[in-house]
């Protein structure tokens, strides 16, 4: 039977950063340059997924699923091309919806969170 690890517990929000499970790395509220532009969000949000990756010795290429929270729909197009920059053809399966998000930075704060799911084969 295998083991579930929890990375990075918020107890205030009820929440982990990420979680080990088998051959999967489950993340979650990847976020980063709240009250930046879209762009910047979207560029700190896969920084600090990156981040918590490479602590499983992991990078962006292993994640197979995104699930991206945008608060304006219309903001797809800007966040699809700083994924094309930063997946270069290697895309994981993707769902991208709009949110209002209950934050502290108010419509101006947050604007991009990602969640994923990556993909370690234990040899």
């Amino acid at each position: 039977m295998g083991e579930i690890i929890r990375h990075d517990v918020n107890a205030e929000y009820a929440y982990s950063g990420f979680v080990e499970a088998g051959d999967f790395i489950f993340l979650s509220f990847c976020v980063g340059n709240l009250g930046g532009t879209v762009e910047e969000q979207v560029e700190g949000a896969l920084n600090d997924m990156s981040g918590r990756l490479g602590q499983v010795g992991l990078t962006l290429t292993d994640v197979v699923k995104m699930d991206i929270l945008l608060r304006d729909v219309w903001d797809i197009p800007v966040m699809e091309e700083v994924f094309k920059r930063r997946f270069q053809g290697n895309y994981p399966a993707r769902k991208t919806i709009s949110t209002e998000f209950a934050h502290v930075g108010g419509p101006e704060g947050l604007k991009v969170q990602i969640d994923g799911v990556a993909y370690r084969p234990r040899l």
